[in-house]
């Protein structure tokens, strides 16, 4: 089992910044790759970013690309999500999971953090 518990959200202005958190445990780190997802009310789970267990492999959805950055710590089990230029439309909760390096499937989920973006 991986316990997976977000933090770092909050309301913030367009434009600005926040630094999402995912902190694990339970597992080694090392042996999962990380994504972050987010989602709106009425709308569908929607993919934000990944990177691969060893830290330089990394993919974005056209939407973030340029202003988000996915990063890890395998020393420190944590895997964060540096959001920049936010938009009104970033606003959602954002969930972090983990996949086996191997698998297609994120199989442990974080609770979600909330992000409000205001115009």
């Amino acid at each position: 089992q991986v316990q997976l518990v977000e933090s770092g959200g909050g309301l913030v202005q367009a434009g600005g910044s926040l630094r999402l958190s995912c902190a694990t445990s339970g597992r080694t780190l090392s042996n999962y790759a990380i994504g972050w997802f987010r989602q709106d009310p009425g709308k569908g789970r929607e993919f934000v970013a990944t990177i691969a267990q060893d830290g330089i492999t990394t993919s974005y959805t056209d939407s973030v690309k340029g202003r988000f950055t996915i990063s890890r710590d395998n020393a420190k089990n944590t895997a964060y999500l540096q959001m920049d230029s936010l938009k009104p439309e970033d606003t959602a909760v954002y969930y972090c999971a983990a996949r086996l390096w191997y698998s297609p499937d994120y199989v442990y989920w974080g609770q979600g953090t909330q992000v409000t973006v205001s115009s």
